[in-house]
């Protein structure tokens, strides 16, 4: 992982006579990592294409707006929050964020800790991608099953048969025109709900 994106609503400092925050691209860059910082949403999604990781410098506030831009453009990198003074001026209510992040930084981070971090947090994407791929998975065998057995339920009351000589039929019915059991299925509950009405 060497490029890194951060995603930033420019910070308004005005004449503050505060000291200027460390910034994740002055950490970053000082540890070796090539990192590009943007504020524009086209931008952000072009970017985000050729990043190893996206660092969000925001206040959990702004955070689920942008996370909301990035799942719609299918980003598809690491996600971590920037957890500095100037992002964490939020309410309790703003850390109930429905958000994923794969890890969190802080500027008081030193290279090593960044260098772990930013590992784990690409495992941790990794495993979280996983996980929503097998979570897909499941609720589609769930619909195909719901369509199966409201197919064999209206088999069973047609034909007055029991239920697993009416899966025998719907299996059969499938491999006979080569087609999957759940499009048979469902063409059985459209078929009987049409006529129904």
């Amino acid at each position: 992982m060497r490029s890194i994106l951060v995603i930033r609503v420019q910070p308004d400092l005005g004449n503050s006579s505060e000291a200027i925050p460390v910034t994740p691209e002055k950490l970053l860059g000082a540890v070796g990592y090539h990192v590009q910082v943007s504020d524009d949403e086209t931008e952000v999604m072009n970017l985000t294409h050729e990043v190893d990781a996206s660092i969000l410098h925001l206040s959990l506030a702004e955070v689920d707006q942008w996370v909301d831009r990035l799942s719609k453009g299918n980003s598809d990198t690491p996600l971590l929050w920037w957890c500095a003074p100037d992002t964490t001026s939020s309410s309790v209510e703003d850390c109930e964020v429905d958000t994923s992040f794969d890890g969190i930084l802080i500027p008081s981070m030193t290279g090593l800790e960044i260098h772990w971090t930013l590992h784990f947090s690409a495992r941790r994407y990794m495993e979280r991608k996983q996980w929503e791929h097998e979570r897909k998975q499941l609720q589609s065998k769930l619909e195909d099953r719901k369509w199966i057995d409201m197919a064999k339920a209206i088999l069973c009351d047609l034909k007055q048969i029991p239920e697993a000589k009416a899966y025998d039929l719907l299996r059969k019915k499938a491999m006979d025109e080569r087609k999957r059991m759940v499009d048979v299925a469902t063409a059985i509950v459209k078929a009987h709900q049409l006529l129904q009405s």
